[in-house]
């Protein structure tokens, strides 16, 4: 259990375990300061919650090799979130932070992680797409060294292209050595410990130009100060939680769903499934720390954890030990943190934008259908223009549409014949109903109310030649039926009616029935004409069909 001291730390694997954290630690500190780049608020903030929001993580996951930071996706969100607009916008982060570690928390409480696997994988590929598109638009500033204006990226992307007179060569020179040292880096030995090399060399690179060509390449000291030292907690903001509600519930949204692929992509240390509703308490936790120590939103970042198992960790030990290596470089080394240079940041978030960017598994929506890939479409273009926690409650809802189109669409309607030998033979249903005749037809699928016109559409017609015939719809494996099919129903039972036909219904459970009953359709019909089900199968439906044939026998 993740909740039990003695399983963290062991002797066998301490050794892999100090390798892994001392690697995650370094490389987490470039990451740390460009997520809050990313998020357009003080660096530092996104330091602090890859720090907190890890460790306090760490402690309730299940996922032993999860690491909890603030991913692109949240950080995002948090730049569209307004914080400028609030008296104290640095605090209100820290709320936002907080809010969004309760959200999380409840949903792992509440046992919500199943319900991540109803968003579409056509809404997720085009929100994160969407999120590369984003991410590298939102450098061009820092990366050229020019104040884009406009109301979004894709205006503020115009703005810089169209003032590239304007553009600063020191900076984009920075810029350019960050990008080029991550590319070759990235494929060798040397692994992700690239982009600490290319903050470091570009940092470098920034400081001569400074120095010897008077040039004015911003440095995160140019920003902020860099404090010697960890932060001081500090209390929530509650005059701000109403204006930050919903960016909390789109961070938690977008987290949550990170999270879940880190849970079932990353092995847990037994080898067993991991717990995502542990998952979801664990990223609560980190956000409520992250939070309280002065940190940005954090979510489960699959590139950190991937990072860490690759670094050949044994146990959650490497996240504490990740922890205490950035907190030394926060007591140590912060006079050289200051000097990070921004353009180096922003070309390292660059590359993590386009390597964001999957045209295969955009060409797999595509490849899907039609609708799959207007969804996907829709997502992406929303996310571009509108603020990303709308863009998030948006794609929830495409969503939700996409998956009532396509359960809507799956109902099927066939025939059953009843063999003399007793075997249940299915085809095609005929186009009308065949007068002296008994017709058994059995509906496959999701009978809800977005399926009623499909299976009334499958239904055969009723003419003036299905004289004397019964109808049995047999609902065996339907366990629920909503009021837009028992309308459908009582339509058939009607027309069968005018035509000296007649219906019966065969329904295995008795929640069917009492829908049937609330729908009026047994009203019309008499409670002779519904057979409720036993646990022998074909059972319940001869009986039916032998009231049939006496039925019609009768009528004759």
């Amino acid at each position: 259990m993740a909740l039990n001291p003695r399983t963290w730390f062991t002797r066998k694997t301490l050794r892999k375990d100090a390798v892994a954290g001392l690697i995650l630690g370094v490389e987490a500190v470039p990451d740390g300061l460009a997520a809050g780049l990313l998020a357009g608020v003080n660096p530092l903030a996104g330091l602090y919650g890859y720090l907190f929001g890890m460790v306090g993580a760490a402690v309730f996951t299940s996922s032993a090799f999860m690491a909890v930071q603030a991913t692109s996706a949240m950080a995002l969100v948090v730049a569209d979130a307004e914080l400028g607009s609030l008296p104290d916008p640095d605090r209100g982060l820290f709320t936002l932070a907080i809010l969004t570690g309760i959200v999380m928390a409840v949903a792992g409480i509440a046992r919500a992680g199943r319900l991540v696997s109803f968003v579409p994988t056509a809404v997720m590929t085009g929100f994160i797409t969407a999120i590369g598109v984003n991410i590298v638009l939102g450098q061009l500033s820092n990366f050229t060294g020019y104040q884009a204006q406009g109301p979004n990226r894709l205006l503020k992307t115009v703005d810089v292209l169209i003032h590239i007179g304007q553009w600063s060569l020191p900076s984009l020179v920075v810029g350019v050595i960050a990008v080029l040292v991550i590319v070759v880096l990235l494929p060798t030995r040397v692994g992700s410990l690239g982009l600490v090399i290319a903050v470091v060399v570009g940092s470098v690179c920034a400081v001569i130009l400074n120095t010897w060509v008077q040039s004015s390449v911003v440095l995160l000291r140019d920003l902020v100060d860099v404090p010697r030292g960890l932060p001081a907690p500090v209390l929530p903001d509650l005059t701000a939680v109403p204006a930050l509600l919903l960016p909390a519930l789109s961070l938690a949204f977008v987290g949550l769903v990170q999270g879940a692929a880190v849970s079932a992509g990353i092995p847990t240390k037994d080898g067993r499934p991991a717990d995502a509703n542990r998952d979801f308490l664990g990223q609560g936790v980190g956000n409520l720390v992250s939070g309280i120590f002065q940190g940005m939103p954090v979510g489960g970042s699959m590139s950190g954890s991937s990072l860490i198992v690759q670094s050949g960790a044994r146990s959650r030990a490497a996240l504490f030990i990740a922890g205490a290596v950035m907190a030394a470089v926060v007591f140590v080394a912060s006079d050289l943190v200051a000097f990070v240079a921004m353009p180096a940041l922003a070309g390292l978030l660059i590359v993590v934008g386009f390597r964001a960017i999957k045209p295969s598994r955009v060409y797999s929506v595509v490849k899907s259908g039609p609708l799959q890939t207007a969804i996907m479409a829709v997502t992406f273009g929303l996310t571009l223009i509108i603020p990303l926690q709308f863009a998030v409650l948006v794609g929830v809802g495409l969503g939700v549409i996409l998956f009532v189109a396509e359960q809507s669409n799956r109902v099927r309607v066939r025939a059953v014949r009843l063999e003399r030998d007793g075997r249940l033979r299915e085809s095609d249903p005929p186009a009308v109903v065949p007068p002296d005749a008994v017709l058994v037809l059995q509906p496959y699928g999701s009978l809800f109310f977005a399926s009623a016109p499909v299976f009334e559409r499958q239904l055969p017609a009723v003419s003036r030649e299905s004289h004397n015939a019964v109808v049995i719809v047999r609902l065996r494996g339907t366990d629920q039926i909503g009021l837009s099919l028992v309308d459908v129903l009582r339509r058939l039972a009607h027309q069968l009616a005018d035509a000296d036909s007649s219906l019966k219904v065969v329904a295995s459970e008795a929640r069917v029935i009492d829908q049937l009953a609330a729908g009026g359709l047994i009203d019309d019909i008499g409670e002779r004409n519904v057979y409720r089900g036993t646990e022998w199968v074909g059972e319940t439906l001869r009986r039916a069909y032998a009231d049939a044939l006496a039925e019609i026998d009768a009528r004759r």
